[in-house]
Formats: structure tokens, sequence, C-alpha cells
């Protein structure tokens, strides 16, 4: 079965699909052989970032997998080391050799790093890249509204997604909200949860059995259907074809109202004012 995975229309003109895969499922030669099987069965969106060590392999993969470059939209990320005006050139020229390729359809920074407050001329330069067309997406990760509202007001200009942590368990009501408000698209790391337990509750599998499908397709249907992009990542065949397949069901009304009782609250969410990565 070749997946057909629509796209989400991005604030600048421009296209996402609808659903990608995370590559921080493996490194090496292990993701290339299995991101080239993924792609060769229609994912067209990967998520990697310098901090995952495996862009190597993800450029590997797109060059076995026989498919036209332009046909994909490749994201990669601003590690909290190359935070800085000075350095986002450089580490997003670094990342491009290692992906072997001429531009990142999606550049992001990965986290804010408050402490260091370097994320807004972080931000200044990569518009500045954006224009030389090294880059076609600009765009933040972890990002809490507090935060888009500083870029804005130094730039004028608003990051077309915010990747966050999100589930049917953290569904960031606050974030959203913002985001939907100054056209930013959503998308969703750890979409299947975490030690939340999203995939073993009670209502998931219910649902689940309703529908005849997966608890995970429950969960990811659960994100597209209010146009978040959901990016899973699974080494195992099977569940990566099913994480996809999310075109053919409709969750409900009730079903909706049903998972709404699963949010543990914005605490739950790795806290972006104190959690910082390099």
């Amino acid at each position: 079965m070749t997946l057909n995975i629509p796209t989400f229309k991005l604030s600048d003109g421009g296209q996402i699909p609808a659903v990608g895969i995370g590559s921080l499922l493996a490194k090496g030669e292990e993701l290339a052989a299995t991101l080239t099987k993924i792609l060769q069965d229609g994912y067209r969106l990967i998520d990697s970032a310098q901090q995952y060590a495996n862009e190597v392999a993800v450029g590997e993969a797109v060059k076995r997998s026989g498919i036209d470059r332009a046909e994909f939209f490749i994201t990669t990320k601003v590690a909290g080391v190359d935070q800085g005006r000075e350095l986002v050139r450089p580490g997003l020229e670094a990342s491009l050799r290692r992906l072997d390729m001429d531009y990142v359809d999606a550049l992001l920074i990965h986290w804010p790093n408050p402490s260091r407050g370097l994320y807004v001329e972080t931000w200044e330069a990569m518009l500045e890249l954006q224009s030389e067309g090294l880059i076609r997406h600009v765009g933040v990760s972890n990002f809490l509204p507090e935060h888009l509202d500083n870029l804005y007001a130094a730039t004028g200009v608003y990051p077309v997604m915010n990747q966050i942590q999100l589930s049917p368990a953290l569904p960031r009501q606050t974030s959203r909200a913002y985001h939907a408000e100054h056209g930013i698209l959503t998308e969703a790391w750890r979409p299947l949860g975490g030690p939340e337990n999203v995939l073993d509750q009670i209502i998931v599998k219910t649902i689940a059995e309703k529908h005849e499908v997966s608890a995970g397709q429950v969960a990811l249907r659960w994100a597209v259907q209010q146009g978040i992009v959901p990016i899973p990542s699974s080494s195992n065949p099977s569940r990566w074809k099913a994480n996809a397949d999310l075109f053919s069901f409709e969750l409900d009304e009730r079903d909706m109202r049903d998972l709404e009782t699963l949010d543990l609250g914005e605490a739950t969410a790795w806290d972006a004012r104190t959690h910082e990565e390099w």
C-alpha cells in the first residue's frame, strides 16, 4: 500500500504534509534503511535535528528512495550551541553538508533556551538565511506564547510553525489558541504520548474498537482532525503505515469530548522557561 497523505497550508503560502515521521528512532545505517522504506511507502515529511546526530542518515535515505528531492519536506533544527547571530549560518551550513542538500524546507529553533537570551537574534539571522534561499520556511520548536511575542516584537514576523510536545493527554490549549490567532501551524512531537500512557487509556482503546483502528491511529487522528501535524516515530513497518492511515475515518463529537477528559494539564509538559538543551 502506498500512502496518500494530504497537506495543510502554511501562513507563508507553502504546504506541509499532514503527518510526518520523526527520525529519533535510530541512527546510522539502521535509520537510513528504515527511512528509505518509509519514504518509498509515501511519507514526505521528515523531522530531524542536529542534536539527533542523524542528518547524514536522513540525507542518505532521501537519495536511496529514488524520489525527487523536491517532493520532500525536510526539517532540521538550530541546536542550542548554534544560537546567536554569528553561529546560525555555520550551523545551518553544517546541517546542509550532512544532509547533502542545498536547502531545508524548514529550520526551527530547537528550544528557546531563555537563560542565554539569544533566541531573538537567532530568529533574525534565520530570516536573513531564508531570503537567501537556504531555508524555505522558518519556524520554532518548544516556544511558549511569551517567546513568540518577543520574536514578533523584534521582527514583525511570526514563525509559520511551532513544534511542541502535544498529545490527547497534553492538548496544550493555550499554545494552540495563540497559534490559531497568529497563523502559526502546530506540530506535535511525541503525539502518541510518553509517560502519560495515552495508548493504554480505556477511553482511547474504546474509541479504537468503535472505529476498528488502533489506539495510535485514534491519538493521531485526534491531532490531524484539528489541523495539527503529528510526527510520530516508530521502527515497526506495520505501525508507520498505520500512523499515516488516518484519513479513512473520522472521530465524532462524542469521541472528541471523551478524549478531552485525558488532559493532564500544562504542568505535565516540559517547561520551556526552565528546560534548555544545547
